[in-house]
């Protein structure tokens, strides 16, 4: 059995082992939190190198990504640099291929028309992929990432501007404590709302969903969601505020739908390959001969009108 281990900023009361197979390959997927503690986090990884097969990074990435530059956190360089062994996955294949690819089904099949949507993106930086992806299908945007990563209640309204942006603050904020810029710890158990015109005004709402839930407000009646890293509590939650579709872009694994990091941490064990050496083509001809496709769940099924 495939060892799959994804070691999180994140609160262990989010904690998960589930079991499945892929291509005739048994895998044993494992979520562990470290409740926002980075040595912590940092020990757990060096632990396991070389003893399981992926190392999945939660609650963080390597870094920040938009067209074609990285901007690696120097919070996690500093950790990741001590593996040695084992392949490091932090999801961003994943969210660059079959994000982009997402989007272009749900359009393909009519379950969201993207060209006439309003588009909430709490952070394009996050989901470049999706965000790149949402610009193409001439979606109308609110994006959030000077929101919900600065703390500045200023919308941004095209990919455009965040061509302009990320240049000048993405070198900054790779620098910062990353507990800064996203919710970890016990901070991902805490619901302030704010910002709600723009989760009112939007007919989908989409990207990471701890900062999706992060300011959450009461009703969202008649929403889209399309997002990840679910479970069975997160899906109630949604259900009670009246979302109407919950689509995750990762399968459901026993009531969980894993991060991207752990699906990518798959993939580098399936192909034999660590995630930086896989190409856009091998990800998509991959997620085809699995059988991929993106979880549409009705929320609104059998609530009555």
């Amino acid at each position: 059995m495939r060892h799959i281990l994804s070691v999180s900023l994140g609160s262990s009361k989010r904690d998960k082992v589930a079991h499945t197979s892929v291509l005739g390959e048994d895998f044993l997927l494992e979520r562990r939190g470290t409740d926002g503690d980075l040595a912590r986090l940092g020990r757990l990884m060096v632990e396991h190198d070389g003893r399981v097969d992926a190392l999945c990074l939660g609650g963080t990435n390597l870094g920040l990504h938009w067209k074609g530059r990285f901007y690696p956190f120097r919070e996690i360089e500093h950790i990741t640099r001590q593996i040695r062994h084992t392949p490091v996955a932090d999801g961003a294949g994943v969210k660059n291929t079959l994000e982009r690819e997402t989007i272009r089904l749900l359009q393909e099949q009519g379950v969201v028309d993207f060209s006439r949507a309003k588009v909430f993106l709490v952070c394009a930086t996050d989901r470049f992929g999706m965000a790149e992806a949402l610009a193409e299908q001439g979606s109308q945007m609110v994006i959030g990432d000077l929101m919900f990563n600065v703390g500045l209640p200023v919308p941004i309204h095209s990919t455009r501007t965040v061509d302009i942006l990320a240049p000048l603050a993405l070198p900054l904020l790779r620098r910062l404590p990353f507990r800064w810029l996203y919710p970890t710890g016990g901070a991902q158990d805490v619901i302030r709302p704010k910002y709600e015109r723009y989760y009112r005004w939007a007919e989908v709402i989409a990207g990471d969903f701890l900062l999706i839930r992060k300011h959450l407000p009461d009703d969202l009646r008649g929403k889209i969601i399309i997002t990840n890293t679910t479970n069975e509590e997160d899906v109630e939650q949604l259900r009670r505020r009246g979302v109407r579709l919950l689509i995750t872009t990762t399968p459901v694994v026993e009531g969980r739908s894993f991060g991207t990091n752990v699906l990518e941490g798959i993939f580098a064990v399936l192909l034999g390959r660590r995630p930086e050496e896989i190409s856009a083509e091998e990800y998509l001809d991959l997620a085809r001969r699995i059988g991929w496709a993106p979880v549409i769940r009705d929320l609104a099924a059998g609530l009555g009108a």
